[in-house]
C-alpha cells in the first residue's frame, strides 16, 4: 500500500523525468507502477488514500462460529473420541442423531489448534534414514541389484545379476539366471569377493542393495556374514536409494546393440551381457569418472591416465594461447564418491571440528 504521501512524490518524480524526455511508461517501470495506476492517482475525483485498511471483510456464512468451533474441541478431546480421527468422530456422533460439523471442518479445527497429530496409544511410525556411504577407493562400497532381461516370447524374462563399485564404477561380478534367488545372489557376492582377492574380516566392505526377496534371503545374509561384508539396503517403497545400479542398467538398456526383441535363450542373453561387460569395463569412458573406463580407476591406472591429458592440454595451450581464457580442463578424480550423500546444515558445519 502506498501512502498519499508517497503518491504525490511519485507523480512528482515521474513528471520531472517526463519533462527531462524520458519515457512516462519506462519512469513509472523504474519505480515499480505502471501508467494506469498513476493516472489513477493523478484523478482529482479518486481517493486520495488506500481504501483497502477502510474495506469491511466479508464474513462467510458457512464459517463455524465460536461456540461450534470449542464444542469440536471438547468432542474430539473426551476419553470416548481422544483416540479417534474425525472420520470416525463424525459417523459416530451421526449415529446418535449428532452433527457438529463435517470431517473437513474437525481435521481444520484440530490443526489450527495444534491437534492434529497421531492419535491412539501406537507410536508414530518413524522414518526409515537414507543408507549413506563415502568410498575413497576402490572394493569399499559396493552397489548391486538385479534387472530384467526379455525372453524370446511375451512374459518370459531373464535375471541380470550385477555388482558395481561405487568409486570406480567398475563391474566386480555378473550373472544371468532363470530366476531370482537368494542362492543365486550368495554365489555370484562370493565369486564377486574372491575374484578381487577381499578377505573375509579383514577388508571393510559394504554391499548396498534394495529390499528384494533375494538381498534379505538367509542365505545372502549368511554368505554377507561368513565373507565380512556388511549388507546395507534402501529405504522401502524407495527407488531412487540405489543409484548407481539404476543408471548402469540404462546404460545396458539404451545401449544401440540391445536387442528390444528380446534374447531367443538364456545362453544368448549371457553371451551378449559378456560382450557388454567388456565393452563398459574398457571401452565406455564414463563421464562420472572424468571419463576414464571403470577399469583404468580400479586397476589403479587414473592418475597416469590423466596427467598424460593435463600434458596435452599444456602443450595445446602453449601453441595457441589466445584460445585460452583462463586454466585447462580440470582432470583431477573425486578424492571421495558418495552414496546418497546426507545434506548437512550449515549450522551442523560450524560444529564440526
Amino acid at each position: 500500500m502506498t501512502s498519499h504521501s508517497d503518491r504525490a512524490m511519485i507523480i512528482q518524480l515521474v513528471d520531472a523525468a517526463v519533462q527531462s524526455g524520458a519515457s512516462q511508461f519506462k519512469a513509472c517501470e523504474c519505480l515499480g507502477i505502471t501508467t494506469r495506476t498513476l493516472q489513477r492517482w493523478k484523478n482529482p475525483h479518486a481517493h486520495q488514500e488506500d481504501q483497502r485498511p477502510l474495506r469491511t471483510k466479508y464474513e462467510s456464512d458457512r464459517k463455524l462460529k465460536e461456540d461450534e468451533v470449542a464444542l469440536i474441541l471438547k468432542t474430539v478431546n473426551t476419553p470416548e473420541f481422544a483416540s479417534k480421527p474425525p472420520s470416525q468422530i463424525v459417523p459416530a456422533l451421526a449415529d446418535r442423531g449428532e452433527y457438529i460439523a463435517s470431517e473437513s471442518s474437525f481435521y481444520r479445527v484440530m490443526r489450527r489448534a495444534g491437534e492434529q497429530h497421531y492419535r491412539g496409544r501406537v507410536e508414530r511410525p518413524s522414518g526409515k534414514p537414507k543408507a549413506s556411504h563415502c568410498a575413497t577407493k576402490p572394493n569399499q562400497v559396493w552397489s548391486w541389484d538385479i534387472t530384467y532381461l526379455p525372453g524370446p516370447i511375451k512374459g518370459l524374462y531373464y535375471f541380470l545379476y550385477l555388482i558395481i563399485d561405487i568409486f570406480s564404477r567398475d563391474i566386480v561380478g555378473w550373472e544371468v539366471w532363470e530366476d531370482e534367488s537368494a542362492e543365486h545372489a550368495s554365489h555370484l557376492i562370493r565369486k564377486a569377493v574372491m575374484s578381487q582377492g577381499i578377505r573375509a574380516h579383514q577388508t571393510p566392505l559394504i554391499l548396498h542393495s534394495d529390499n528384494g526377496s533375494p538381498m534379505k534371503g538367509a542365505t545372502m545374509l549368511a554368505t554377507l556374514y561368513e565373507l565380512g561384508v556388511t549388507p546395507s539396503r534402501s529405504r522401502p517403497r524407495v527407488s531412487n536409494d540405489n543409484p548407481y545400479s539404476e543408471s548402469i542398467f540404462k546404460t545396458c538398456k539404451y545401449c544401440p546393440k540391445y536387442p528390444t526383441k528380446g534374447f531367443v535363450s538364456l545362453e544368448a542373453s549371457r553371451k551378449w551381457c559378456l560382450q557388454f561387460v567388456h565393452w563398459y569395463r574398457h571401452e565406455h569412458h564414463h563421464s562420472g569418472i572424468k571419463f576414464l573406463t571403470p577399469n583404468q580407476v580400479h586397476s589403479g591406472k587414473a592418475e597416469s591416465v590423466l596427467e598424460a591429458r593435463r600434458k596435452v592440454y599444456e602443450l595445446a595451450k602453449a601453441k595457441a594461447p589466445q584460445r585460452w581464457s583462463g586454466k585447462t580442463r580440470d582432470w583431477t578424480l573425486p578424492g571421495e564418491v558418495w552414496l546418497n550423500p546426507v545434506n548437512i546444515s550449515k549450522d551442523d558445519l560450524r560444529q564440526l571440528p
